[in-house]
């Protein structure tokens, strides 16, 4: 909420990310792990479902869902493997209401009669007896685990319970199971006891991403144990820092890694992000030692854009094009704009004009056409403008600004009389690129019921969420069924012994982690992982990327619903759609109640601390926490609401104004007039609070033709790209 100047920053490149995202998520302070793309690995073929009535019951009360776990045990007809899943969760409820005697009775014989979950099981029964304070049967249950099931990941449960008195199982399970989180625990704990251990140090740096303050532990362990550290260890470390985007720290442990490539690159690019010098010489080291390397070309447009003096910038850029093909329309598109720099309009012409004629269909072509196009359409010239935006859907297609271009050579060719021109051009944004802010826009101007700028507020569409999870794309048997049944937690602890490469995940890889952070809440990171595998760049990974984009289970992952009731409840209070609360809370914070931005804005609707204390005053509200929840939106959506009411309900100034604050708005209305909202927000321009207003709509159309079976059903006859999603 009013946060201009203030970003998000990731690092593309190969995977590697630094992007400015406009609006909404600030410099986080709270954040989590953020594994990377690139390395080939097939997605594994998912084998379907079964159906699973027990998989419909999540979603229940925990009093109604007992009592149909009840029913499910007791019924003849359900299948063997139902009843059984239906006695593990029927346990964990009772667990949960303190019931451990009647959790036993219900596992009891069920490690023989679920095999997929025995040792799970185990461990349930374990921890039941231990509730019921029987710890001699506690224990024996552990041992029985440990002797059967050695190997096991479950068993690190039965090390970490039985180590509590006998020290050498907690070693055992140092050694083991290094990656599991109770090992992590036991770490943690060792440490506070001892913390000058560096080999327990170097085990958090490996496996301990999401354990809290993890750079604290990188500092200790770079700043005291130095000496003792091996290139592969400080690989570990650099990764550890750039995963937290403490980018100088990550560079300089880089340099000290095993030199690759790879590490080469963030050598450099970690000394640039993070204001340390020695950047130029590092991306001139990665040129001299990998001059063929994918890297190596990324590098030199990145000495191009640090250079201080455009000639040497050129020099650069001039490199790139001889050496690396796939950057040449990139490097002449800023080689262009540098000849302006240098008053050499003739040389910059020509560089332009290679880029068009010898790489039409490249992204920086397409870019080109369209800052010729918009700059006619400023100055009225609008049969002009549609002709050097036409050709970007033909010949650049899949480019950045495709989407964009697209919906204007609608607009315009409506301008221009041409009506049939205009409704195809729109049905070609909705063809070509239905999860787009221009598919919404698209779809409102073709007359669909979306709503739009001044109606979005009062629509308040149906919603429908699945009601049982697909399969994961990879992960033991044991992962997917703990998924199947909602044990998230379980499935995430188990997931971190599975998961071998999170410096380079596999698509497959990269698709699951980012599924069970949303189980553990970890939605920032989350969302990340999914978003990120856009950034893949070798053909085999884009074709897996493409498959995974045909699942519903793709997208719900893009776009969770976390704190559905939570949102309805205050939404329909303040009169607000709720999909749009969700739009914005998902820009804002990625529904992380615990995030704190840059400009001092807390929680899910990144309320920022002043702004709270004048909403409490009109709400009559004593006290409040900003990282609650219910306290987060019950607030911002009051905010939402009165936003809207200063802009007579206009959304797109409301959520403008929710960002840059209506002062800046109400100049940009009286500077840009309203006449063409579409217009008027390309205009807008601070470019955070443009990118905000887009991503803003974007995500209410993405939730609306995601969780609303009309709308989803309509875009699935339209576009081969939605995903045909089952509704209960």
């Amino acid at each position: 909420m009013q946060q201009q100047g203030t970003h998000l920053y990731r690092q593309l490149g190969l995977g590697l990310l630094a992007l400015l995202v406009s609006g909404g998520l600030g410099a986080i302070v709270y954040n989590q792990s953020r594994p990377k793309a690139p390395t080939v690995a097939n997605v594994e073929t998912a084998s379907p479902i079964q159906p699973s009535q027990v998989n419909l019951l999540r979603s229940l009360k925990p009093q109604e869902r007992q009592t149909r776990l009840e029913a499910l045990v007791q019924t003849p007809s359900s299948s063997s493997v139902e009843r059984s899943r239906a006695r593990y969760l029927l346990a964990q409820e009772l667990l949960r209401q303190n019931q451990p005697q009647k959790a036993i009775e219900s596992l009891e014989g069920l490690e023989a009669d679920y095999p997929v979950l025995t040792a799970q099981v185990l461990v349930e029964k374990a921890q039941a007896h231990d509730l019921a304070g029987d710890a001699s049967k506690a224990q024996q249950t552990w041992q029985k685990l440990l002797k059967d099931y050695p190997t096991d990941p479950a068993a690190v449960e039965g090390l970490y319970a039985l180590g509590k008195t006998n020290p050498s199982l907690w070693d055992q399970a140092i050694a083991q199971f290094p990656a599991h989180p109770r090992t992590v625990e036991i770490v943690l704990e060792r440490l506070k006891k001892n913390p000058k251990q560096p080999e327990l140090l170097k085990l958090i740096a490996r496996y301990g991403l999401h354990v809290p303050n993890y750079t604290t532990y990188l500092d200790r362990l770079t700043e005291q144990h130095a000496s003792q550290l091996t290139p592969p260890d400080w690989e570990a470390i650099a990764f550890g820092y750039w995963e937290k985007q403490a980018y100088g720290k990550a560079g300089l442990a880089y340099a000290r890694a095993p030199q690759t490539p790879l590490t080469a690159y963030r050598t450099a690019r970690g000394l640039q992000l993070g204001g340390i010098p020695g950047a130029t010489e590092a991306y001139q080291r990665l040129v001299t030692s990998f001059p063929d390397a994918e890297e190596s070309g990324l590098g030199l447009m990145r000495l191009a854009n640090i250079a201080e003096q455009p000639e040497t910038a050129i020099a650069y850029l001039d490199q790139a094009i001889s050496r690396f093909p796939q950057k040449a329309p990139e490097a002449l598109l800023k080689k262009a704009d540098l000849l302006d720099k240098l008053n050499s309009s003739k040389s910059a012409a020509q560089t332009r004009q290679t880029l068009l004629t010898q790489h039409p269909k490249s992204n920086a072509a397409a870019e080109l056409r369209w800052q010729y196009a918009w700059n006619w359409a400023k100055q009225n010239d609008i049969k002009t403008a549609f002709q050097w935006a036409a050709p970007i859907l033909t010949q650049a297609p899949d480019s950045d600004v495709a989407p964009q271009a697209s919906f204007w050579v609608g607009k315009w060719a409506a301008t221009l009389g041409k009506s049939d021109d205009a409704k195809a051009a729109f049905q070609t944004v909705l063809n070509r690129y239905p999860h787009s802010y221009y598919a919404w826009r698209s779809a409102s101007l073709l007359g669909w019921d979306v709503g739009d700028f001044t109606t979005v507020r009062t629509i308040n569409p149906d919603i429908t969420r699945p009601e049982t999870r697909p399969d994961l794309p990879t992960g033991s048997d044991r992962l997917k069924e703990l998924y199947r049944l909602g044990q998230d937690q379980e499935a995430w602890a188990l997931w971190q012994t599975e998961f071998k490469n999170p410096m380079q995940p596999s698509v497959a890889e990269q698709f699951t982690d980012g599924v069970m952070r949303l189980g553990i809440g970890d939605n920032l990171d989350a969302i990340f992982m999914v978003s990120s595998l856009d950034d893949r760049e070798k053909p085999d990974e884009q074709a897996q990327v493409r498959s995974l984009t045909q699942q519903t289970a793709y997208w719900h992952a893009l776009y969770p619903f976390p704190y559905k009731d939570l949102i309805t409840t205050w939404s329909t209070q303040h009169q607000v759609n709720p999909l749009l609360v969700t739009a914005l809370i998902r820009q804002e914070s990625r529904f992380m109640p615990g995030i704190v931005s840059s400009a001092e804005a807390v929680g899910l609707m990144q309320v920022i601390p002043e702004t709270a204390e004048f909403i409490a005053k009109q709400l009559k509200l004593k006290t409040y926490k900003l990282n609650n929840p219910e306290d987060s939106v019950k607030l911002g959506t009051w905010y939402l609401d009165y936003t809207h009411r200063r802009y007579n309900g206009n959304s797109m100034l409301a959520v403008a104004s929710y960002n840059a604050g209506p002062e800046a708005v109400a100049r940009w209305v009286t500077r840009f007039g309203l006449s063409d909202p579409d217009a008027f927000v390309e205009a807008i321009p601070y470019d955070e609070t443009r990118g905000y207003v887009k991503s803003v709509f974007e995500n209410y159309w993405n939730y609306l033709r995601l969780y609303n079976s009309g709308i989803s059903q309509k875009l699935a006859q339209v576009s081969p790209k939605h995903p045909t999603i089952t509704y209960p």
